[in-house]
């Protein structure tokens, strides 16, 4: 009966977050796509993808478009991007996997966008931290 318990306590607290948002690495064709999405939706707030080894990412930020230079901050390092819109309600900017800021990233996690006034920060989550390093591994050349 405790070891019944338990289990069910454990799973209680291993279960999916409540908002159902996660990482997902698509990296079986090509591109390969790290998308923040909840899983079996069209729900998306950021994807990174790349062409297998052309040390490239295009980043998408789903929701309020920005356009313009875009200063993009991770640890101490930056880079400048131009920002345009995408499809829908998106945001589209480039940054080479081999730059300081991208490698920052890749690092620990943390990206900031800043495009005028407007900040939008990408956070990649320590357990989902493997799978944008396997990101930037596939994406470098």
């Amino acid at each position: 009966m405790i070891a019944i318990l338990a289990a069910a306590v454990l799973a209680a607290q291993t279960g999916p977050p409540a908002t159902g948002w996660t990482w997902t690495l698509y990296a079986d064709a090509a591109p390969v796509v790290l998308a923040n999405e909840i899983p079996d939706t069209a729900n998306l707030r950021v994807t990174l993808e790349c062409d297998p080894g052309s040390s490239v990412a295009r980043v998408t930020l789903y929701g309020p478009v920005m356009t313009g230079m875009a200063r993009v901050a991770s640890g101490d390092a930056v880079a400048m991007a131009e920002a345009e819109a995408g499809r829908g309600k998106s945001t589209r900017l480039t940054l080479r996997t081999d730059h300081p800021a991208f490698a920052a990233f890749a690092a620990d996690g943390r990206m900031n966008v800043l495009v005028g006034d407007h900040r939008r920060p990408v956070e990649v989550p320590a357990p989902h931290l493997a799978k944008l390093r396997r990101f930037s591994e596939l994406c470098s050349g």
